[in-house]
């Protein structure tokens, strides 16, 4: 299994440039045809390496979270990914496998595979394979909280973390959490959310927590604010607070997103 990724290339001249690309005041769309070779990123300490910047901080819109698309080369990668001493991360491998060394430990990660990874910690990735490989990438400044150590790493495949149905929707609505939710070292969560055909989010759900929505296989209309959106594989949706959402899974194919939000503190005044 492998999932969608930034596609990269350059649309020909008969494309039209009207799409589904969206930036409002309460959320953007990121279509996967917007995500090509022109609006890529090469960053500092990372050799064979490209990234797409998704989602980044940003005033009056949403300042929690950055989320990457990072694509890997043969023999592409970093000993020193990430600059800022304060930040942990997730990664999910969207396809090829990449070697991600925490500490002293090695870990082998293919499609599926999932890393958290805490603030200060060492860690190298490299693609020591012959094709490339895609990995998102979402970074987050923890919010240490007095009383409460920082959450250790951990490397986990998705066919390891069963996937519990929500209430009263006949196991058309499913999560895999990563994280026990009660576990309040964490400030943030990334989940794989899945849909049969037919499945939806049955109200307009309104809340704080920030999303980056990057649907890695299937279609359905999602209802963003005030506007239904059509979107389907590489797509990307990014929410600020309170932006209110639903959708509904299209197709004959489940609807599966990688899901980010901030919890489990208090708001700063």
């Amino acid at each position: 299994m492998t999932y969608a990724f930034p596609p990269g290339g350059h649309p020909g001249q008969n494309n039209s440039a009207e799409g589904t690309a969206r930036f409002t005041e309460a959320y953007a769309v990121l279509p996967a045809i917007t995500q090509r070779d022109i609006v890529t990123s090469f960053l500092p300490g990372w050799t064979g390496t490209r990234a797409w910047i998704l989602a980044r901080p940003m005033s009056g819109f949403a300042g929690t979270f950055a989320q990457y698309a990072i694509e890997l080369a043969p023999e592409g990668g970093s000993d020193t990914p990430e600059p800022d001493v304060h930040a942990q991360a997730v990664l999910f491998v969207a396809h090829g496998q990449v070697t991600l060394r925490l500490g002293r430990r090695a870990y082998e990660m293919k499609a599926g595979s999932y890393a958290y990874i805490p603030p200060s910690a060492v860690w190298t990735l490299w693609n020591r394979n012959e094709t490339p490989s895609g990995v998102h990438w979402i970074r987050k400044k923890y919010q240490s909280v007095d009383g409460l150590m920082p959450p250790e790493a951990f490397v986990v495949h998705e066919t390891e973390t069963p996937k519990m149905s929500m209430p009263d929707c006949g196991d058309l609505w499913q999560t895999q959490r990563f994280v026990d939710p009660f576990d309040l070292r964490h400030d943030f969560h990334v989940n794989l959310v899945s849909f049969q055909p037919g499945g939806r989010i049955p109200f307009a759900e309104t809340h704080v927590m920030e999303h980056g929505i990057y649907v890695l296989q299937g279609t359905a209309d999602y209802l963003l604010n005030t506007d239904w959106i059509s979107v389907g594989p590489g797509d990307f949706m990014w929410l600020r607070a309170f932006c209110p959402q639903a959708c509904i899974a299209t197709g004959e194919e489940p609807f599966r997103y990688l899901l980010y939000k901030d919890v489990n503190r208090h708001v700063p005044l």
